[in-house]
């Protein structure tokens, strides 16, 4: 049985990153007043922060359809019995439901798992799925396996650019300022639980105040050393490592690491946002 794994560019890597490993990735767009970028591909991290720091409005959409047809027609040609895919959650874009429309009018079985989230879990369940598939592991036992890794994942935002939300549309001028004025950090939260879809956590008074409800969040959720976490960033790695270094003194035995965020989650967040993202390894 032929089998094509897939996802996309919301796990922060390029197409070449992960064909090595037998898994196809779809750029998503990113757009820029009257320019289109394939994600990862012609908008590398840096590139999409120097776009950041100019004050672009930068607006992210699912892969061109090219793309997508490329990919069918290839799996046509070459007899694909089946496509396994992650990609960016459904309360984020529209892919998923792009991807099954295609599979149904190849008339290809496509079975697509949806994180509630994006980023470093969705690169951890496909290169789970393709590893257990490859060793024979049932499939009944795989999406158990996956689903438990999935309900067990959260994601927290701290984003700080308040007016680059404002520019976005995603906070109203008057909101942005009233905000502004009360140094209001706000706390979002995105998994399971709300659907894929960002909502507020909490509203606190500074940072430090956000920082201590990231823990206590953490700890409500139960993490512990057994829970992989991630510290990402838009252009404050320095920030990441103070965020990482509070959690590593609420959590014994636990080693976050730290990476650029996404371009399509910091497209939308902003530059100097951190996130921490976390859930329970295999």
């Amino acid at each position: 049985m032929k089998i094509v794994y897939l996802t996309d560019s919301g796990t922060g890597k390029n197409c070449t990153a992960l064909q090595n490993e037998d898994i196809i990735s779809l750029p998503l767009q990113i757009s820029v007043d009257t320019t289109n970028y394939n994600d990862m591909e012609d908008l590398s991290t840096q590139e999409c922060i120097n776009l950041l720091k100019e004050k672009k409005i930068l607006k992210t959409s699912q892969p061109a359809t090219g793309k997508i047809v490329e990919l069918f027609e290839e799996c046509k040609k070459t007899n694909t019995d089946k496509i396994i895919a992650v990609p960016i959650c459904h309360g984020l874009s529209g892919t998923m439901s792009t991807i099954q429309s295609f599979a149904k009018q190849y008339n290809i079985q496509c079975i697509c798992f949806d994180t509630h989230v994006t980023a470093v879990v969705q690169e951890r369940c496909i290169r789970l799925i393709r590893q257990w598939t490859k060793e024979n592991v049932s499939f009944d036992i795989i999406q158990s396996k996956i689903e438990n890794i999935i309900a067990s994942c959260n994601t927290l935002l701290l984003p700080t650019d308040l007016q680059h939300l404002k520019r976005g549309g995603r906070l109203t001028p008057l909101a942005a300022t009233v905000a502004g004025l009360l140094k209001i950090q706000p706390v979002l939260t995105i998994n399971k639980k709300t659907s894929g879809k960002i909502d507020i956590l909490a509203k606190v008074r500074t940072y430090s105040k956000a920082v201590t409800q990231v823990i206590e969040q953490m700890k409500n959720d139960g993490v512990d050393s057994t829970y992989e976490i991630v510290v990402a960033h838009v252009d404050d790695e320095q920030g990441a490592h103070e965020l990482a270094n509070s959690i590593i003194e609420n959590f014994h035995n636990v080693n976050p690491i730290i990476i650029p965020l996404c371009n399509v989650v910091a497209a939308h967040t902003g530059l100097g946002c951190k996130a921490i993202q976390y859930f329970k390894q295999n």
